[in-house]
């Protein structure tokens, strides 16, 4: 139950919209193991939804960016919205994560809608670290030139470091993966619930304090670790960007949702 001075709640799902399998250890934590299996990376979009508000988290990738990536597209991201009674269409509030391939693709998918990211991941996407192919690789050039697009169009609120959206809702700055990689503060019925994103890909990378390969500021992504924490209510209060463990820790909010969608306001299961 809401208390006097606390806000509505928001729901919290996470939508799993891709899968990428038969991966090594060193490609999912720097130092790890050339010959040892890796976790499978799963792709989610996400939602924070309340009775005033709707926010999208991340706009996941399209069918072409799947075949070039060789990653298996299960559903459209829009798709996934529409499980939950969403119409891409209509959504007016879309927070971007960063500006990597696998989180703001699809962005024709939201005509009305507004995209809310911080200044230092547009002037990184668009900068002079894109000369280099090892930072420009998980970007995907026409991904980038839509956002442009978008810019122009008036659709864009940048943001700088720390912003509240809505009571209950906040974004922050983390860097080290991207650099200007935010996270998203979220006020659920169980407490403050903090969508990583790529703070931290799996558990393990924040559990262990390995960071996963694809980083820019290896210092910034380390001292992320430790914003995440505390800003979450607990470690269980925190949703790494792709571990297919999220989708077996907590609950769908349907038996016919089940492997496709589950509830991040709920505590996880035990187990």
């Amino acid at each position: 139950m809401t208390g006097r001075n606390e806000p509505e709640p928001f729901e919290l799902f996470a939508i799993r919209y891709a899968n990428h399998s038969r991966r090594k250890a060193h490609e999912n934590m720097i130092g790890g193991d050339l010959h040892e299996a890796g976790s499978d990376l799963d792709y989610y979009v996400w939602v924070a939804r309340r009775s005033d508000k709707t926010f999208v988290i991340d706009t996941g990738f399209d069918t072409r960016a799947a075949q070039e990536r060789g990653r298996t597209l299960l559903r459209k991201p829009a798709e996934g919205l529409a499980l939950l009674g969403i119409d891409a269409a209509q959504v007016e509030d879309v927070i971007l994560t960063h500006l990597h391939y696998d989180h703001a693709g699809t962005l024709s998918a939201f005509p009305r809608c507004r995209f809310h990211v911080q200044d230092t991941e547009v002037a990184y996407a668009t900068g002079r670290c894109m000369c280099h192919a090892f930072l420009r690789q998980p970007f995907d050039v026409e991904d980038v030139v839509s956002f442009v697009r978008h810019v122009y169009a008036g659709r864009v609120q940048f943001h700088n470091e720390t912003v509240q959206l809505a009571d209950g809702l906040s974004l922050h700055r983390t860097g080290g993966h991207s650099a200007g990689l935010q996270v998203v503060r979220v006020w659920t019925q169980r407490g403050w619930v903090v969508v990583a994103s790529d703070a931290s890909h799996l558990y393990a990378n924040m559990e262990k304090r390995v960071p996963f390969p694809a980083v820019y500021n290896v210092g910034e992504l380390l001292e992320g670790y430790d914003t995440v924490r505390r800003l979450a209510d607990s470690p269980d209060h925190i949703i790494p960007g792709h571990d297919p463990l999220v989708m077996h820790r907590y609950p769908a909010p349907s038996p016919e949702l089940e492997g496709i969608v589950v509830r991040l306001d709920c505590p996880p299961r035990l187990g």
